[in-house]
């Protein structure tokens, strides 16, 4: 491990693993394997209360699909737009 480097009293790292020495990583080697597959969004304080976990906003938002794709052309999703939060 470099000798010029300093720890302070939060680092955590355990001395045997020295990334200074490590060959053959590459980085973001498995980064295209979830190009468009997934969508990362921060929740407001007062929605991420109503939902526990990322399965139940999935549920709610694939409820909230299948409603409006019932309700007809008027309710039609325009996926080529973004709906901005009325906190905005």
């Amino acid at each position: 491990m470099n000798s010029n480097h300093t720890t302070s009293e939060s680092d955590d790292m355990r001395p045997e693993y020295d990334f200074a020495n490590m060959k053959g990583g590459v980085r973001g080697k498995y980064a295209k394997m979830f190009d468009g597959m997934v969508t990362t969004v921060l929740l407001d304080s007062d929605v991420a209360e109503v939902f526990p976990d990322s399965a139940s906003v999935n549920e709610a938002l694939r409820t909230l699909v299948r409603i409006l794709r019932k309700s007809g052309p008027d309710h039609a999703i325009d996926t080529d737009r973004r709906i901005e939060s009325p906190n905005k």
